[in-house]
């Protein structure tokens, strides 16, 4: 891993903050009026999912290192203390805003439109007493009121569920008299409840479970006076341990390290704004918690929940238009799976063009008596995958399966460990990779006798192998049979399962040995070429810029002359446009309909035009602590296509990137040219009705 103090400090940005900036960047699609309000919505719980994940893992790094002492700094050179005090203040100042789009126009425009939630003091008769009768039936039997004294601890909350902490006088049937209880809210309960539509005086009426707990949670407390309710829910570190030189058994390890999880350390405390200062010093008090880590928010205290509301209403004019992915051409008609691969490598574009391609490779290699071998890597893939189904399929059939299952992917560890233990059921190969390093690279190989021997069938993507989010990630796949990269991929998969030196690869480039090293390569061609005076070029589209070296690699070929464009989703700690360092650098970031996911990498190469699609971000874990494959588009048309669909609509579009300037900071510049939407031009070029491409 090189090493990042060799650069000056102030040539990098800090990742957190910028981390921050991506989500004031979704946030603007909450605020933005031409997006249809549903969705407005949706981006507002984007944001809260976000900033969950953010709190879960960044902001308990940051902590855990200060709880250490540690002034280790990152490439930016501030220390970890700072870089909290920076993260607190502007989280806290998101949120706000984040609750004040909530308050002041998204629901009240959804109520314009017949959606509408309904506060405990706007209730009419009729209204409270459906409200009361389902929390006598449906709500109280699943509490359990804590009541809190000596021999009733305050008990251990979850991470990230919803909790009452109650303010009580009186005494109860034992004459105990603490003041104050907990009351958890199971997660089988729905934290938005819809009303009957008789009783709304709208289409659509909800109440928020917190307001109902609120209203009849005196009935828990017999004979008692409850003095306040207050809802909170406490953040904690979710980043798992599991000790690399010590682990016998990863899979073991794991299923042990798992259950802890929801009881991580506390690193953040949201209450509502109506919570007492008195209940608030002894929330804060119990998960050691100080000052700067209470949120205090006008409303229900997880925004998330409000993720389900655009499913239970139909009304299809408040949310994007349904989207129908295409197909490429040679897999328009009936046909062979096989035979159009032998035939010419196939891209496929998705969100734009379907995963189905993927899916009936699979389906036609369990099924087919000559297909002997199948071997596949999975990050994420979701619990119920039809990939995993044909999979369990094939090895019922006696085929040789094995997959690579990683399961030290983040919040996916259950559900890979359950893949893996039912391909195990039906005899499948599954291994876990390599232990300190998560396989995340996106390689499917299937094995074909055929009439010359056996031919390898292979699938690399930039996106996991998971149905449900091709359909809302863009994301490149490459089909061949081309024999060298097969051969590469059947190297990798060698790694991963067996014990060896690793081989030199003819076209893939891999991490941890050989990527990083070319990635470096092929930035200093560029650079050599700039300097000699002949044409040089770099487009690179990715989720995170942040390896210091190559940061500093694409600085040298700025000063030499370089065009460099980089369209960055995420967190970029490169500064653009900065005089005597970067002015012949740009950065954007799109943020759309659709989470924009491919990473590709476009060098002028001396006019070959060589193009990489990667699993990869340039970030050092990808580089140095992940196995990663970047390959090359080897076919002229392709490389085209790529071009084409993958970096020049994102370089014209004018509607929704925004350009980063040197401070990290980001906005969509105002132009008097036709709005570009590089997302819709892409929809309206390859979806269902389209003239489709190859």
């Amino acid at each position: 891993m090189p090493n990042s103090r060799r650069f000056r400090t102030e040539q990098f940005l800090n990742r957190e903050l910028s981390l921050l900036a991506f989500n004031r960047r979704v946030l603007a699609q909450a605020a933005d009026s031409r997006v249809p309000l549903l969705e407005r919505l949706r981006f507002l719980c984007i944001v809260s999912s976000n900033l969950d994940e953010f709190f879960e893992i960044r902001v308990a790094g940051l902590k855990e290192q200060i709880k250490l002492g540690s002034h280790a700094a990152g490439a930016d050179g501030v220390p970890p203390l700072e870089v909290f005090r920076r993260v607190t203040d502007e989280a806290h100042q998101a949120i706000a805003e984040q609750y004040a789009l909530l308050n002041g126009e998204i629901l009240p425009a959804l109520e314009k439109e017949g959606i509408a939630f309904f506060r405990r003091s706007l209730w009419n008769d009729a209204q409270r007493a459906w409200i009361r009768d389902f929390f006598l039936k449906e709500v109280m039997p699943v509490l359990t009121p804590i009541g809190l004294d000596p021999s009733h601890p305050f008990p251990r909350v979850l991470n990230k569920s919803l909790n009452f902490a109650i303010e009580l006088e009186g005494t109860d049937a034992f004459g105990r008299s603490s003041g104050a209880a907990i009351v958890q809210a199971p997660r089988a309960l729905p934290r938005v409840i819809q009303l009957p539509k008789e009783l709304c005086g709208v289409d659509y009426g909800f109440v928020f479970l917190s307001s109902v707990v609120h209203e009849y949670v005196g009935e828990l407390f017999a004979g008692m006076n409850v003095l306040g309710c207050y809802q909170f829910r406490v953040t904690r570190n979710s980043d798992l341990f599991v000790d690399d030189e010590e682990v016998k058994n990863l899979r073991i390890a794991l299923q042990g390290e798992l259950p802890q999880r929801h009881f991580g350390d506390a690193v953040r405390l949201e209450v509502a704004d109506n919570c007492s200062e008195v209940m608030t010093d002894f929330l804060l008090q119990q998960f050691g918690l100080a000052r700067n880590d209470l949120y205090r928010v006008p409303g229900i205290v997880n925004l998330v929940r409000l993720m389900s509301v655009p499913d239970q209403v139909d009304r299809p004019d408040l949310m994007y238009p349904p989207f129908q992915p295409g197909m490429p051409k040679v897999l328009t008609k009936r046909y062979d799976i096989f035979a159009s691969i032998r035939r010419q490598d196939i891209l496929l574009h998705h969100p734009f063009q379907s995963f189905t391609p993927v899916i009936q490779l699979l389906q036609q290699a369990a099924d087919d008596p000559q297909v002997v071998a199948i071997k596949m890597t999975v990050y994420r893939t979701g619990t119920d995958s039809v990939l995993m189904e044909h999979l369990l399929r094939a090895a019922e059939k006696g085929k040789e399966v094995t997959v690579v299952v990683e399961l030290m992917a983040r919040f996916e560890e259950e559900a890979n460990l359950s893949i893996a233990a039912r391909l195990e059921e039906v005899g499948a190969h599954v291994v876990y990779g390599v232990v300190g390093y998560k396989t995340h690279a996106k390689m499917l190989m299937v094995l074909r006798r055929e009439d010359q021997g056996y031919r390898r069938y292979i699938h690399l993507g930039t996106g996991n192998y998971h149905p449900r989010t091709t359909r809302f990630y863009t994301d490149f796949g490459l089909l061949t049979a081309n024999p060298e990269i097969g051969s590469d991929v059947n190297e990798v998969f060698k790694q991963l399962t067996g014990l060896g030196k690793a081989s030199a690869l003819k076209h893939l480039w891999q991490a941890p040995f050989s990527l990083h090293s070319k990635m470096l390569g092929a930035i200093r061609a560029e650079t050599e070429a700039a300097s000699a005076g002949k044409p040089a070029r770099i487009i690179a589209k990715m989720n995170s810029l942040l390896e210091p070296e190559i940061i500093a690699a694409l600085y040298e070929a700025s000063a030499a002359g370089v065009t460099i464009d980089l369209i960055v989703r995420g967190v970029c700690s490169l500064r653009p446009g900065v005089k005597g360092l970067s002015e012949n650098i740009h950065v954007r970031s799109v943020i759309g309909r659709f989470l924009e996911h491919h990473r590709i990498f476009y060098f002028h190469a001396n006019g070959k035009q060589n193009i990489y699609l990667s699993s990869a971000d340039w970030m050092e874990r990808n580089f140095f602590r992940r196995i990663e494959i970047s390959f090359p588009v080897l076919e002229p048309k392709l490389k085209r296509r790529v071009l084409k669909e993958g970096l020049k609509p994102y370089l014209a579009d004018n509607s929704q990137a925004w350009e980063m300037n040197g401070n990290g900071e980001f906005r969509i510049k105002p132009t008097r040219r036709a709005r570009i939407c590089a997302q819709e031009l892409l929809m309206a070029d390859m979806g269902v009705g389209a003239i489709s491409v190859a």
